[in-house]
């Protein structure tokens, strides 16, 4: 939904809205667009912008597309909402996420968008996380009209930075998303858009070539071809397309704005803010920006030939977090923009801080000894305090960020600096070198740099995960030798932020870290020998030659005229079995019943994600989500059930899943799924 500070344009009159257009391929399949063209744009052709992704945007996407789509056709450009093949209304059937397949039809979709009368012959591609992969996915094979990328929130290595692994450790977005994924493959067609005759011999097409993805996912444990395809990383030299990258501190994606900004030869510019996993013009943790007043500038210098001075623009722009009070949501963030003209920057330098026992010091002290060793095992609850991996829910005040941190703490080895003397601004990625040892083959560690104030509460400044089994390589883990040491690096997560002067910084190792990462088979105690380990903190130290960071306000064009029956709720909870020693996290979402008054469908969307675990015991891990969907209109009456659950134990993965879909009350088809899948290093 729109930001409460946007302003808010009536677009509308200067648009024509093609609610269908169909989009031929080679093979006869056809994929579902919605255009929205400038109303002269016949007369005088413009570029297109393509946003092409699984979430349905007839009903799904429809109300962001309304905000945004409307602003840029408004502004001189041709939008194209394109469904992918098996979503929405497209032909065919979803296959899984990124595959070569979904390219090749975007190749052509280009090269229609291109050849139409309305078009310039310039294309550009636009995307938050699925679309953003998706844009330096079709980047990289080179469409000759495909002229510039927005990509946000998004990946270059499929493997290591999406939501399903960090640090060779499974994360539960594996199932969390998973499960979302899943049910989106069971979502029917539009009759109104593909013909009552038609509607339900797709949807049956579609419910009988599910797959249930998560599994097939969990077939891959180590960083194999299956994770290289789609993995833009691979080479970045085939991507030729000017890039516009952009994430925010909240989101699980913030790495590839640093990567890609490092590693393209490509034009490319980074933008990271304060927010969440959104589109920045409504971001959460706030600021929001005019972000699509900044597309505008990047389409039109890179699509009509306009010098808007985007090759001047700084490399990055980075959102400089002050210190804040640890909170499970913030509207806003207090900070300030910094301009860094060129990426990576001399005025970023690491300081080592040596882990003298139990203290962080600048100068090493002694050698290894009995003395400099520490051991830690924590509880498996250890993490609870975490947040989300990726802050999904900004906007609708989902408690989904970092909260205080001392409660994980105290399951945690923790070395603390002293009272800082003056300001610390970290900018960058701080790295952890361990000299570590497990007491059994198979481990697991997080690293949590963290902030302590001086009334002693606790906020997490940064964090990293590493499968010790993993420490070499992710493409060929080995077993650690019970007890001997090894010397491991672990890179944690992006970040700028002050940490003001009074304040203490802290590390804090765990061998847990639930329930954003799946524990590892056995619950291992690990010892650091301090003497060996260290952590670099980049630190920011001057900003002569920096430049100005100025965005304009945000706009967006009219939301989408909607009526509500009922309202959106969501919460979560900690459920403790005192007697069973267990914890669980109960996390409920229910979007409410609504109405989309221009297409006249009525909506419902609900979830329930129960993660369960054992205090000692990683056996005692499940996670279940259950998703509902509902879609009304006249006599089309579609509802789907899906119920995916995994488990484990020392030596096997167990995932199943249910799908239940009824037409107008009835059931119309169920499928069951269940597998095994041998833990591999993992």
């Amino acid at each position: 939904m729109a930001t409460k500070s946007a302003g808010i344009l009536d677009c509308r009159a200067k648009v024509d809205n093609i609610e269908i257009a169909w989009i031929p391929l080679s093979d006869g399949r056809r994929l579902a667009a919605r255009l929205l063209l400038p109303k002269d744009a016949a007369a005088n052709p413009v570029p297109a912008i393509l946003e092409y992704i699984p979430y349905r945007r007839r009903d799904g996407t429809r109300g962001r597309d309304d905000e945004s789509h409307y602003w840029f056709a408004a502004n001189g450009y041709a939008c194209a909402r394109v469904d992918i093949s098996g979503a929405g209304d497209s032909d065919g059937l979803i296959e899984d996420e990124y595959v070569k397949r979904e390219q090749d039809d975007a190749l052509e979709v280009i090269a229609w968008l291109a050849d139409q009368r309305w078009c310039s012959g310039a294309v550009g591609m636009i995307g938050i996380s699925w679309g953003g992969f998706n844009g330096l996915q079709v980047a990289a094979r080179r469409p000759p009209a495909l002229k510039a990328v927005v990509s946000l929130c998004s990946t270059v290595d499929r493997y290591l930075e999406d939501c399903h692994i960090m640090g060779g450790c499974l994360l539960n977005g594996t199932l969390g998303w998973g499960s979302a994924f899943f049910s989106y493959g069971a979502l029917p067609p539009d009759p109104e858009m593909v013909g009552p005759k038609t509607w339900r011999a797709m949807w049956r097409k579609r419910l009988e070539g599910l797959e249930f993805y998560p599994a097939l996912w969990m077939k891959h444990q180590r960083r194999d071809a299956f994770w290289r395809q789609g993995s833009v990383i691979e080479n970045y030299d085939a991507i030729e397309a000017p890039v516009l990258a952009v994430s925010g501190w909240a989101d699980g994606y913030t790495a590839a704005v640093f990567q890609l900004v490092e590693g393209l030869k490509a034009p490319c510019k980074g933008i990271v803010g304060p927010w969440g996993h959104k589109y920045p013009e409504s971001g959460v943790p706030g600021p929001a920006i005019g972000f699509l007043q900044e597309c505008k500038r990047w389409w039109d210098h890179w699509l009509k030939g306009i010098d808007t001075g985007v090759e001047d623009d700084p490399d990055m722009r980075l959102y400089l977090q002050d210190a804040a009070l640890p909170k499970p949501h913030h509207d806003e963030r207090p900070g300030r923009w910094l301009g860094i003209p060129k990426w990576p920057t001399a005025k970023i330098k690491d300081e080592r801080l040596h882990f003298n026992g139990d203290a962080l010091a600048r100068k090493q002290a002694g050698r290894s000894s009995a003395k400099s060793h520490r051991s830690v095992l924590s509880p498996q609850s250890t993490g609870l305090r975490g947040g989300e991996w990726c802050a999904y829910g900004q906007g609708q005040v989902a408690p989904e960020l970092p909260f205080d941190q001392r409660e994980d703490d105290a399951g945690s080895m923790v070395i603390d600096g002293v009272p800082l003397a003056k300001d610390l601004a970290i900018v960058g990625s701080p790295v952890v070198r361990l000299r570590i040892a497990a007491d059994k083959p198979q481990a697991m560690i997080a690293v949590r740099l963290n902030d302590v104030r001086p009334d002693g509460v606790v906020s997490r400044i940064s964090y990293g995960l590493l499968n010790l089994a993993h420490r070499d390589s992710h493409a060929r883990p080995k077993r650690l030798k019970p007890g001997e040491f090894y010397d491991v690096t672990i890179r944690l997560n992006q970040v700028a932020q002050v940490v003001p002067a009074g304040h203490c910084l802290r590390v804090a190792i765990s061998t847990s870290y639930w329930p954003l990462a799946w524990p590892s088979p056995e619950a291992a105690r690990v010892t650091v020998d301090t003497a060996g380990s260290s952590i670099d903190v980049p630190l920011l130290r001057g900003e002569a030659g920096f430049k100005q960071v100025h965005f304009e306000p945000p706009q967006i064009a009219r939301p989408m005229p909607v009526t509500v029956s009922e309202p959106h709720v969501e919460s979560r909870e900690v459920i403790q079995d005192v007697e069973a020693q267990t914890t669980t996290m109960l996390i409920q979402r229910d979007d409410g019943r609504y109405v989309i008054e221009d297409i006249g469908t009525e909506m419902t969307c609900s979830k329930r994600e129960e993660q369960t675990i054992s205090r000692d015991d990683p056996d005692g891990v499940t996670t279940t989500v259950a998703w509902h969907f509902h879609y009304r209109r006249g006599a089309w009456d579609a509802r789907t059930q899906t119920v995916s659950t995994m488990s484990s134990d020392k030596t096997h993965f167990h995932l199943s899943a249910t799908v239940k879909a009824y037409d107008r009350g009835k059931l119309f088809a169920e499928r069951a799924f269940k597998e095994s899948i041998k833990r591999d290093h993992m």
